[in-house]
């Protein structure tokens, strides 16, 4: 066989070589779990009482967005003992919902918890936004929501944890083309719902553990 020949054959056979040795390689990277950042194992039972919310939310949102708050808690760490307050406790309906330290320690002494979530839900009241050229009309009807959740400690009242989360939906459609109109109005519930689901996701990232690369 001609040396120019032998040498090809020999560099492709490395180079072949090494593309094996780094797909094998990636192949045998270890991901490594690390915990959440905030870790309830060690309080073992927490009390969540229902969010407030503003009169721009929908009714019964602020009840959904507790609700999927204590899912996304009890998925992501298994073994939390959760005791879910709603504002018809005897406790909660005696301390204004503002003054979240005295309410906590109240639960504290009268539920036998360590800590409490306490959150709060404001909503925007639907603003149109839009683009308006010669030619077309384009307009949408958004709404948004902050949501913002603490952990307090009963026996101090101090914050142990504070996370907030924004989202922002489309409720509606409007279009106006060559003097044409199309609406497109969305399910409110479902509209509102997405947003919650967002606003719960975000505020919950703290309490999921992730996955790195070793």
């Amino acid at each position: 066989m001609p040396t120019k020949s032998v040498n090809r054959v020999v560099r492709t056979q490395s180079v072949l070589a090494v593309c094996g040795s780094l797909l094998l390689s990636a192949c045998a990277a270890k991901y490594a779990q690390v915990p959440p950042r905030l870790d309830l194992a060690p309080y073992g039972r927490v009390a969540l009482v229902t969010f407030s919310a503003d009169r721009d939310a929908q009714p019964g949102m602020d009840a959904l967005a507790t609700q999927r708050f204590a899912e996304a808690l009890l998925a992501s760490q298994p073994g939390v003992e959760l005791f879910e307050l709603e504002r018809t406790d005897s406790t909660v309906r005696r301390i204004p919902a503002a003054d979240a330290p005295a309410l906590a320690k109240a639960l504290g002494r009268e539920k036998d918890v360590p800590a409490v979530f306490v959150g709060e839900l404001k909503v925007s009241g639907v603003k149109p936004r839009g683009k308006v050229s010669t030619a077309s009309l384009h307009m949408r009807a958004t709404v948004s929501a902050e949501l913002t959740v603490r952990l307090i400690s009963t026996r101090t009242g101090g914050t142990l944890w504070r996370s907030s989360s924004a989202a922002e939906g489309t409720v509606g459609r409007l279009a106006l083309t060559r003097g044409l109109p199309a609406v497109a109005m969305r399910d409110q519930d479902e509209a509102y719902g997405e947003v919650v689901q967002q606003l719960v996701a975000g505020v919950t990232r703290d309490l999921r553990p992730t996955w790195v690369k070793q």
